[in-house]
């Protein structure tokens, strides 16, 4: 938790996007390969560019054999020039396409039957190979009818543009890998003594020494040992204000340096660093399952059996009706075509990596789909409170100063006073200070006074600090008004400090874990959805009560041991809710795991936390609502998606099974494979309107 107390962020960074192209692609790669292994579908093995490349080959091929075939000169009323062979022509051309353009889908499907799982890829290779093989037995006369190489040509076509098209978007939403692998550099400038020397970021280990100049990138992660400057953490957290590094501050790779320069220690490198972190929960969030998308894979099997039955039963009816066997063999293969589980199939995976994305740009990694699933359900949010709702830091919490003298100048003596102790509660008082951007002068004969305080002069003022043991010290009596603000301090449980000056009390000090500032807001936020919340402390009953009063919250459960914080989160879900576990992902990780959804904050960097559904990079109790919003909206896009793809199919299955042919409405495989591609891009197209949802 000690980097995540920087100024209360997690320091996660965007980079200089014209950096490492090559690099980018080399991560982006090895996690996509990651990511085929684990989810070994439909497109395992595939491209963006090789369904580009085929579809335009395929298109070239497919205008030949309409120009040369049956269906444009019958409906524009022209004759196609006349070449030696031109009956062959589209024998030629259409078996180019089938083979070339449709050996993707064969080999689909060869892997779908191998696996025991029929699908598209078996539905597509099924409608193909049908029409193919009875084109050329009309051709060489072995049947009567007539031949379906136009029909073959442009299905193919049709498909390989259909599935461009979902490879493209499915290809944007997982870009978020390869804009991640973009944040770090290729060189680093490393320190050796009074020599810098660039050396690749592969070559960085531990304990090296870099220079960061202005405007450049963090070559790894670290921690800063001289230099001031901002960072900016827009991409991987969301937060748009640029945040301070100082000496001791951490830093992450891909973090890019504003004005100042910094010198840093390396602590981690390669898959060690945050980043690499980062990247693995998205793609492992991308490839993982949620309930949505086994209910869609066990639809898009079923649909695939049904399309088949009904495909048979087409056949069946036709052949007892009469019709031509080129008649009927239209309509299977439409039949085959309209029916692939396309749409099904793209229904949920889009809107996953859509969603996912869109957390990790917001600072919301997931690690466990199913997490996120249920937080759209939740009845309780259960807090920690050290590190979750406070910094788990302790700051200046309230003051009481003298007549005459404002808080900022009580603070600024003080800071000044303590500024060499090292006990905490000075710590906490100078911290303070620097909080408020406050100048704190130096001080001169600075004493410790064991068991009691410190005394030190200060712009000429001999002053002195410490608890009540300094004011029985030094004889001094506190009036009812500083009385008054000590006993209510203690009945928190805060610590005190008093300013003296000779035998006068300037001001009393109340330390405590600070509550962060943006615990309020989101406490609220998490009201306003009718949602309960509770906080699950170890400390003691009037410090619990203190903070939760401060904060709005229902209800409190202090004194909690690590290990009955697990049965806390049972007896809430025994009551019948629905519970999250906020918490640090250290002694937390029981309770978190309990939950039904378990969100792990303070781990920016840590990402590698085992424990929760999901990482909050940036330590913010605001992102927590968030978390709600992204879930609503992800489940609403998947539910669409499901309606959609699921309903085209009840009403185009029987429309190209041919129930309307005696109204003279009769779908052709090539008008099938339109409207199937158009369903995929309906689909496509409201997964994408995801992104417009405001976290």
């Amino acid at each position: 938790m000690q980097e995540s107390h920087d100024h209360g962020r997690a320091p996660v960074d965007v980079s200089d996007h014209a950096h490492a192209d090559r690099h980018a692609d080399r991560h982006a790669d090895r996690h996509a390969d990651k990511h085929a292994d684990k989810h070994a579908d439909k497109h395992a093995g595939h491209s963006v560019a090789m369904f580009r490349r085929k579809f335009w080959v395929a298109l070239a091929l497919t205008v030949p054999t309409l120009v040369w075939g049956e269906m444009i000169p019958g409906v524009l009323g022209f004759t196609p020039p006349a070449v030696p062979g031109a009956r062959w022509i589209p024998v030629l051309f259409g078996s180019a396409v089938f083979f070339f353009g449709g050996w993707v889908f064969l080999r689909g499907a060869a892997s779908e039957l191998s696996d025991r799982r029929p699908g598209m890829m078996t539905l597509i290779s099924l409608a193909i190979s049908v029409a193919f093989l009875f084109s050329v037995a009309v051709t060489f006369g072995l049947v009567g009818g007539m031949t379906l190489w136009w029909e073959l040509a442009s299905l193919v076509t049709i498909m390989l543009l259909g599935h461009w098209m979902e490879m493209r978007s499915i290809n944007q939403a997982e870009g978020a890998l390869k804009a991640l692998a973009k944040l770090l550099p290729d060189l680093a400038t490393r320190v050796q003594g009074e020599h810098l020397e660039d050396v690749a970021v592969a070559e960085l280990r531990e304990g090296d020494l870099v220079l960061v100049r202005p405007g450049t990138a963090v070559p790894a992660d670290g921690q800063v040992a001289d230099g001031r400057s901002e960072v900016n953490e827009s991409l991987v957290t969301g937060e748009s204000r640029p945040v301070l590094k100082e000496p001791g501050a951490a830093v992450i790779a891909g973090t890019v340096n504003g004005d100042g320069s910094l010198r840093v220690t390396v602590t981690r490198t390669g898959d060690r660093t945050a980043l690499a972190g980062i990247m693995r929960l998205v793609s492992q969030a991308q490839s993982s399952k949620s309930r949505a998308q086994v209910l869609a894979d066990r639809a898009a099997f079923y649909l695939t059996l049904v399309a088949v039955g009904a495909a048979i039963l087409t056949a069946v009816v036709w052949v007892l009706v009469g019709a031509e066997p080129a008649f009927v063999v239209e309509r299977v293969v439409t039949v085959l075509v309209i029916a692939c589980p396309h749409a099904l199939g793209l229904a949920v995976p889009l809107v996953i990596a859509i969603s996912t994305t869109m957390g990790a740009q917001n600072g919301l990694l997931v690690r466990d789909r199913r997490g996120l699933e249920e937080a759209r359900n939740l009845t309780t949010v259960v807090f920690d409170k050290t590190g979750t709702l406070t910094l788990g830091e302790h700051r200046v919490v309230a003051m009481r100063t003298a007549e005459g003298l404002s808080e900022d100048d009580a603070l600024r003596l003080a800071a000044a006073l303590e500024h060499d102790a090292e006990h905490p509660v000075a710590r906490a008082i100078v911290q303070s200070a620097a909080d408020r951007k406050l100048t704190v002068a130096a001080s001169t004969d600075f004493t410790a006074i064991p068991g009691h305080g410190v005394q030190a002069t200060v712009e000429g003022r001999a002053l002195a600090g410490g608890g009540p043991n300094l004011l029985r010290r030094l004889g001094v009596e506190p009036d009812a008004r500083f009385a008054e603000f000590v006993a209510a301090s203690a009945a928190r449980g805060d610590g005190i400090i008093h300013l003296v000056e000779g035998t006068r009390i300037l001001a009393a000090f109340a330390v405590a874990d600070a509550v962060r500032p943006e615990s309020s807001e989101a406490i609220r936020n998490l009201h306003e959805r009718g949602i309960e919340v509770a906080m699950l402390t170890g400390d003691a009953q009037a410090v619990a009560d203190a903070v939760a009063t401060s904060l709005g919250i229902d209800t409190v459960f202090a004194q909690v041991l690590p290990e009955q914080k697990v049965e806390r989160i049972r007896a809430l879900q025994a009551e019948g809710k629905r519970v999250a576990m906020v918490g640090d992902g250290i002694n937390d990780a029981a309770a978190l795991a309990a939950s039904d959804c378990g969100i792990a904050v303070g781990a920016g960097t840590d990402v590698a936390v085992e424990a929760g559904d999901i990482v909050l990079v940036r330590s913010d109790p605001r992102d927590v609502p968030r978390i709600i919003t992204l879930s609503a909206a992800t489940y609403r896009k998947m539910v669409q998606n499901l309606w959609w793809a699921a309903g085209y199919n009840v009403v185009a299955i029987p429309l190209a099974a041919g129930v309307l042919m005696p109204w003279g409405v009769v779908l052709s495989p090539a008008i099938g494979a339109v409207l199937m591609s158009l369903s995929t891009v309906i689909v496509a197209l409201n997964a994408q309107l995801l992104r417009r949802t405001r976290l």
